[in-house]
């Protein structure tokens, strides 16, 4: 282990664990709206 590497024990600093969670949430929503945007265009095409 270097002396520059970083405490296996520390906590991440508040602002790095809130942006975390942040991108988290962005994710699963960017999941879902392309879920929901491929089921909009698969009801397109299909037939009456």
């Amino acid at each position: 282990m270097l002396w520059s590497d970083p405490d296996p024990d520390a906590e991440p600093p508040e602002e790095l664990r809130r942006t975390q969670v942040m991108l988290r949430r962005l994710g699963v929503l960017m999941a879902l709206a392309m879920v929901v945007a491929m089921a909009l265009l698969g009801m397109d095409t299909l037939p009456p």
